[in-house]
């Protein structure tokens, strides 16, 4: 019996990688749904969007009055899959940094384990960025294995699963971080309530459209929620 799966992204100007996303996703032909969250984006994302949903029952979109941020996005996500029953919840970026067909592999592992993640660290994975980009991200998960002392390569991709029917401690809206420091920090959670992470490898390839949309304090928002996480797990 195939388990129920939601696959979900959030948007903001991805007009000109949905298509493409989404028919990714539809070449599958696997049992899935699809769940999107668009903070109200003024390139046309989510008339886009509604025009696929017009033809696939699978797809839901849900549109917010302005842009709220990928945290509340991926908490509303989370509690929408517990709410509907679903059995997997399966996370991705919309801008075709992480590829679509790489879900099977998700599914699959997800059979044995609670929480995955794609990492581009890992033998079979790879990091196609910019230099600079490169740089940045191999040495931010560095340090934050280092300082938190948490055994894996990767902590700041979107690219995961989470076996909801074995997650029974853990809950998104428990994590307390804002932004691209929000994946950090469930990561930080899940660990803190014993749970353990597989990491499946991944390759992350620059956008070709659209522009990046993490912001310049990103940086000292992580460090800050590092610091934090290190100085609570001292005092336990």
């Amino acid at each position: 019996m195939s388990k129920k799966t939601l696959v979900f992204t959030a948007t903001y100007n991805e007009s000109e990688n949905i298509k493409l996303f989404l028919d990714k996703i539809l070449s599958l032909k696997i049992d899935l749904d699809i769940l999107i969250i668009d903070d109200n984006s003024p390139d046309g994302t989510s008339e886009i969007i509604s025009s696929y949903k017009s033809k696939y029952k699978s797809i839901t979109l849900v549109t917010r009055e302005s842009k709220l941020g990928l945290d509340t996005a991926h908490k509303f996500g989370f509690k929408y899959a517990k709410k509907n029953n679903y059995d997997y919840f399966i996370t991705l970026d919309a801008d075709l940094s992480h590829d679509p067909l790489v879900i099977p592999d998700f599914i699959k592992n997800l059979k044995h384990h609670p929480f995955i993640i794609g990492s581009r660290y890992i033998e079979g994975g790879k990091n196609d960025m910019k230099f600079s980009r490169f740089l940045q991200s191999y040495l931010g998960n560095k340090l934050i294995r280092l300082i938190s002392g948490i055994k894996s390569s990767e902590f700041t991709t979107s690219f995961r699963g989470f076996n909801l029917k074995e997650l029974l401690h853990f809950d998104m809206s428990d994590v307390d971080a804002k932004g691209y420091t929000f994946f950090m920090g469930t990561i930080f959670n899940l660990i803190q309530n014993g749970y353990i992470i597989k990491q499946i490898p991944i390759i992350f390839k620059d956008r070709s459209h659209g522009y990046s949309k993490i912001p310049k304090n990103e940086i000292y928002r992580t460090l800050k929620k590092l610091l934090e996480y290190k100085q609570k797990k001292n005092n336990v």
